[in-house]
């Protein structure tokens, strides 16, 4: 292995430190890991919710909303419909529980069986037969076309909310709810389906008790600049920015009538800070003949935030946290709208307990659907682990207790290692109705017996990979040299249909390559893609789109269905764009990337303050990776159930002496290293938990003698 710690300034480390008020540990990481900018920073620094884009921003949020205040409205039946994977399951139960708390008629359905991924038209006939009106899909819908068509002839109307990918035809919904629509503004793209099903129920929240919602208001300030004066004008819409206004006038030189002011200001609640300052000045522009009718923030605010009493605008800016990220750019009027949705957001109460109730569904989502964990997903899992340790949500409650992992500290590798695949495997079992009722069961004896259910299912899942992984990784490397060594096909009816994605991963990890696994049921064929090494294996099966009875996914991760009478015909198509296929070079060596090389006084219990900080650890943020020289090897022992596999050490570190695993290294011993050895080792740190106790721990990635 290669051991690559990048140089880095001492310089920029001291001005990240100072500028987001961190220590040069810390900041050091973040520069080493190319994190730089304010606006990507905060989301390794701050967990308050605040932080989180507004639900508002995402496409046909609004219209989704008022949809479903008149269905409450008028007591019509809605139906979520989610799809079978742990995104699929908490966006269900998300958004039931919440629509059920606002006394809403809902039921919900799964994919069961061999159900083909998404909404079907069955289900939609069967809905609308029992007098249904509305329809909310969550983590798929974005490909149902026909479905949409069939459920508009129905008189049945459709709220799809998604993430994946869409098509260039769009389906005929009501509304769209998906952050990678061509037309969104919304900040972010990389929300998990459970994401986007959180912001619908904080949306529909906000909607319920706030004063603001579906109304326009107005922020005014005006300063002053060389001989003129700044007028800015932000219009906001459910705490959203939907438009600015700004004018720079030279007193005496135009009237207010020669302006776009009026026209923007027109029909609009205005809001100011300090209102009788922005009177005065709006006089010296225009004259005194000129009036605004303003309510001032100054003296409101201070309820909610006492710091802001008697200061101003300027003085705000220097001691607000979410000015310090973007400090160099931001205006008063940015301040000022910062403080009024905060304001706003402590004053209605807007981030309670449903919320991060919420928020527990929406982290397992974001971790199981394999989200990059940057900008809000990075909130979204931290905010939802901790409330999990708190006060888990009914049936997650459950979950943890037989998983022997309630009352302890855990994070997002602990949920994705362990929570995650008992969720996952209901539905590669073809039940995902069996979780979705644990988390949405109120009865604690049903949960109970449920939460062992489910757990049960996820040891026939395993044994369901063990045998079919037999069958399937001959096949792959039969067909290696058929797709000129670009990618491996694994297709048959001998393949249980609920583990044909994670063989796909397996075989993605055994012969480097894309890898397609195919189940044959009767008359359907269901597929699972996985890819890697930059290879986006959406654009491969947007040529065979023709065939498919449905498909859908990521850049990465996709799958489909078809009929078997299409299969020959798909078998031709994807020779051919097999040999069309072009990968990354795969790395001849592996590269370590280290964070920061800690001397031996750094190597304490302290140091998990800076580990826990940058929690959650997954996708698009790995571990901490860091190294340290001249540790004295102690003690070794050789572990491991089916013979010693891997080696337990103890290293001294001077004040501390420190467990350390190092997988799979039992051959190691006695060659690579030995007992009193002097060692250089790259690892990271974890925590053990046996018998109730916690034990800080360093697991070793590679090490050499010094």
């Amino acid at each position: 292995m290669n051991w690559d710690k990048k140089d880095i300034a001492p310089e920029l480390v001291r001005d990240l430190a100072s500028r987001y008020g961190c220590d040069l540990l810390t900041a050091s990481v973040l520069a080493r890991r190319g994190i730089l900018e304010g606006g990507e920073i905060r989301y390794y620094l701050e967990d308050d919710p605040r932080h989180l884009h507004s639900p508002f921003e995402l496409p046909g949020m609004e219209d989704a909303v008022d949809r479903l205040l008149a269905a409450k409205e008028e007591g019509e039946k809605i139906l979520v419909f989610g799809d079978r994977d742990v995104d699929g399951i908490t966006s269900t139960a998300l958004l039931c529980s919440a629509l059920v708390k606002q006394g809403m008629d809902v039921s919900w359905r799964l994919p069961t069986g061999n159900d083909t991924y998404g909404l079907s038209v069955r289900a939609i006939e069967e809905f609308a037969a029992a007098d249904g009106t509305l329809i909310i899909t969550v983590d798929c819908g974005i490909s149902n076309i026909a479905e949409a068509r069939r459920a508009a002839e129905l008189g049945v109307d459709m709220i799809i909310t998604d993430h994946h990918n869409p098509q260039d035809e769009l389906p005929g919904a009501l509304a769209i709810v998906n952050p990678k629509l061509k037309d969104s503004r919304y900040p972010f793209r990389d929300l998990a389906g459970c994401g986007v099903a959180y912001k619908l129920a904080a949306a529909l929240r906000f909607a319920l008790k706030s004063q603001f919602y579906g109304h326009n208001v107005c922020l005014f300030n005006t300063r002053p600049v060389n001989d003129a004066y700044v007028v800015e004008i932000a219009k906001l819409r459910n705490l959203s920015v939907i438009d600015r206004l700004e004018e720079t006038i030279v007193p005496g030189m135009a009237g207010i009538g020669d302006t776009r002011i009026p026209a923007f200001l027109e029909g609009q609640s205005i809001f100011a800070w300090d209102v009788p300052l922005q009177k005065k000045t709006f006089a010296k522009i225009f004259g005194n003949g000129v009036d605004l009718y303003m309510l001032d923030l100054s003296t409101q605010v201070p309820e909610e935030i006492p710091s802001t009493a008697g200061k101003s605008l300027l003085r705000i800016k220097e001691l607000s946290r979410i000015a310090r990220y973007t400090r160099d750019s931001i205006t008063e009027l940015d301040v000022l709208i910062n403080l009024f949705i905060s304001f706003v957001h402590r004053k209605e109460k807007n981030f309670d307990a449903d919320d991060y109730a919420d928020l527990q569904l929406a982290a397992l989502g974001t971790i199981a659907d394999i989200m990059p964990l940057r900008d809000e997903n990075r909130v979204i899992v931290r905010t939802g682990i901790e409330s999990l340790i708190k006060k888990p949500r009914p049936g997650l409650s459950e979950l943890l207790f037989k998983l022997e992992f309630s009352g302890r500290r855990i994070g997002a590798s602990d949920i994705s290692w362990n929570l995650c695949p008992v969720i996952n495997a209901a539905g590669r079992m073809g039940n995902a109705g069996k979780a979705a009722a644990l988390l949405l069961e109120e009865d604690p004896k049903e949960r109970d017996k449920l939460a062992a259910e489910v757990i049960g299912m996820n040891e026939e899942r395993k044994k369901a990979g063990q045998e079919t992984w037999a069958v399937v990784e001959p096949l792959a490397e039969k067909s290696l040299a058929a797709y000129g060594g670009n990618m491996v096909l694994a297709a048959g009816d001998t393949i249980f249909r609920g583990v044909t994605g994670i063989m796909a991963n397996s075989l993605i990890s055994r012969f480097k390559v894309p890898a397609l696994v195919v189940s044959f049921n009767e008359d359907i064929a269901t597929g699972s893609f996985r890819s890697l090494r930059g290879y986006n294996v959406r654009g491969l099966l947007e040529q065979c789109a023709d065939l498919f009875i449905d498909w859908g996914g990521h850049d990465f991760a996709a799958g489909f269905s078809m009929p078997m009478g299409n299969w020959n015909a798909f078998l031709e198509r994807l020779g051919k764009a097999a040999m069309t296929i072009e990968l990354g070079s795969p790395d001849d060596e592996e590269t370590i990337s280290i964070d920061a090389e800690l001397p031996r006084e750094y190597i304490t219990p302290d140091i998990f303050t800076l580990v826990d900080r940058l929690e959650p650890y997954g996708e698009a943020n790995p571990s901490l990776s860091f190294l340290a020289r001249r540790l004295k090897i102690i003690n070794i022992d050789l572990v491991g159930k089916n013979g010693a596999k891997h080696v337990k050490l103890t290293l001294d570190t001077g004040k501390h002496k420190w467990p350390a695993m190092y997988w799979q290294a039992a051959g190691k011993v006695k060659q690579d290293f030995d007992l009193n050895d002097t060692v250089d080792l790259v690892f990271r740190f974890s925590r053990n938990w046996f018998n109730g106790i916690e034990t800080p721990q360093i697991i070793i990635t590679d090490l050499r003698r010094s």
